[in-house]
């Protein structure tokens, strides 16, 4: 995909839990970039799945993809850990990556002119997605620390799990999301790593922010 002129293009990859989504959202808002949670739209094809068994098949889910807005990631019943394990086994699949691939390539380079660029998190955005990026991290966590933030934000939405399950979820997740075939969950060279496990949300936002005033200042306009 070309390079869109005086558009900035933020792209992370993290594992499950590590803060990416709060940090992005931050750093969306703060630039004026859209949000884009790519995890979200497998989660979406995941719930359509789970409820729609029989009759979910290739071209079930490319219709879906075709009408998927931005606003639709953001209902919190995606959240689930019953749907977040079904979308990591969606997310292996060739045929399904690609037609999550065009939605979340069609909003990474083709923002609403409202925007100044955008911001995408996810597990292959920095090599897979967005190569071209202007700003590249990598977010990652402790994971029993990536598990109790999860497990503290399944409880605020009234989900009865325990912090075990929890564990136990992300650990699989991990372990699927580094080992898949397809477009696995890597740091790349040319990323930045913030470990957030002793970061508060406002310190870990501070460092991004700082990195990315500083190449906006050397370089002007990116």
């Amino acid at each position: 995909m070309k390079k869109t002129k005086n558009l900035i293009k933020i792209a992370i990859d993290s594992p499950a839990a590590a803060g990416a989504g709060t940090l992005a959202k931050s750093i969306s808002k703060h630039y004026n970039l859209l949000y884009v949670d790519t995890g979200k739209a497998y989660r979406v094809l995941a719930m359509y799945k789970i409820n729609n068994p029989k009759k979910f098949n290739i071209s079930f889910a490319q219709k879906k993809i075709k009408k998927l807005k931005i606003k639709d990631l953001n209902k919190k019943k995606l959240l689930s850990n019953k749907i977040g394990t079904e979308a990591s086994i969606l997310a292996k699949q060739k045929s399904i990556r690609n037609l999550v691939h065009k939605f979340q390539i069609k909003n990474a380079y083709s923002p609403p002119k409202r925007y100044s660029g955008s911001c995408l998190d996810g597990r292959d955005i920095t090599y897979n997605i967005v190569p071209d990026a202007d700003f590249k991290f990598f977010i990652t966590a402790n994971i029993k620390i990536r598990a109790l933030r999860r497990y503290k934000e399944l409880r605020q939405l009234n989900m009865k799990i325990s912090y075990k399950e929890v564990l136990k979820s992300i650990k699989l997740r991990d372990k699927r999301d580094y080992s898949r075939k397809i477009a696995p969950l890597k740091k790349t060279k040319d990323s930045i790593l913030i470990n957030t496990t002793n970061l508060s949300k406002r310190a870990c936002f501070l460092k991004i922010k700082k990195i990315i005033d500083k190449k906006i200042k050397i370089n002007g306009n990116i």
